[in-house]
């Protein structure tokens, strides 16, 4: 069963159509990536998952079940849009007893504050919290109800590298049990690092939505910078290797290739005796598809 089975999504705001026949489907247990520029579309979807509106016009199952008209969260989904909701003049642990009680069922308040690395600050109150911890706030607020899916806007804003990676943590495990994780981010190296699959909206509409690494497959030449042991026969080499252009030449070599060309100049350094040292996109296939692609539906 899909997670999330949407079929034709359109969703008006007066005049303004923030999506626009929105096709989607989302396998459970997996942590899927939403990207798209500013007015895109992305916080309007996240809304409908989330109960806090629903679609003018197409078909919506969240979890198995149709929604409905009604503004009311789909039974077991949880997450937020736009930051966490907090009681400032609370503490954490009276903020997820608060939302507890009104909930009627959730999982050990002393757990998921453990989850989200939290315990030592469950009695201090949120106003004086940084906005990272507010968002781990958040997500532990998400995981009382022990949801099935969960959809997380921004989930890393304000984290520092360790904190980031505990959440990243946090949510591959969740997805390792087979609930389903939805991302919305403008990191696109949070994207690519953490999710098996991305959607990416443009003027209200999907224009691209499987797995990364078919867009490494499908995308156009990327630019990519080169490290070696020896740079002036690293030029050379790649001068002479067909597919390979060189866009700029000196200690660090940049190449533009697709990937069977760039493997072919490897081999080529490789038998010439050069170590590569280096070799990473100088933007990613993520980032270069999202700029293409959103550029192209633009225009």
């Amino acid at each position: 069963m899909d997670a999330v089975r949407a079929r034709g999504i359109t969703k008006c705001f007066g005049d303004v159509v923030a999506l626009d026949g929105v096709d989607l489907d989302l396998a459970a247990g997996q942590i899927h990536g939403l990207v798209g520029p500013n007015g895109a579309g992305k916080t309007t979807l996240l809304g409908l998952l989330l109960g806090l509106a629903v679609p003018d016009e197409g078909s919506l199952e969240i979890l198995g079940a149709p929604v409905g008209r009604a503004l009311t969260a789909p039974d077991g989904v949880a997450g937020f849009v736009d930051g966490p909701g907090l009681y400032p003049q609370l503490t954490a642990r009276q903020n997820l007893a608060a939302l507890a009680k009104l909930r009627g069922r959730s999982a050990s308040i002393d757990d998921v504050l453990a989850d989200v690395g939290l315990s030592d600050v469950a009695d201090d109150k949120v106003r004086g919290f940084s906005l990272g911890m507010r968002q781990r706030l958040g997500l532990a607020a998400a995981l009382l109800t022990e949801p099935r899916l969960l959809v997380l806007d921004e989930p890393s804003n304000g984290l520092d590298p360790a904190g980031k990676r505990h959440v990243h943590g946090v949510l591959t495990r969740l997805a390792d049990n087979g609930v389903t994780v939805i991302v919305s981010s403008h990191r696109m190296d949070d994207v690519e690092a953490l999710c098996t699959e991305v959607t990416i909206l443009a003027t209200g509409r999907v224009v691209f939505t499987g797995p990364l690494d078919k867009l490494s497959a499908e995308n156009r030449e990327l630019d990519y910078r080169l490290r070696t042991s020896d740079p002036l026969v690293a030029a050379e080499t790649a001068a002479e290797t067909p597919g390979i252009t060189v866009v700029d030449s000196g200690e660090l070599l940049v190449v533009r290739a697709e990937i069977p060309a760039l493997d072919e100049l490897v081999s080529r350094l490789v038998r010439a005796g050069t170590a590569v040292r280096e070799l990473a996109p100088v933007v990613s296939p993520l980032e270069a598809a999202f700029l293409a692609l959103t550029e192209e539906a633009a225009r």
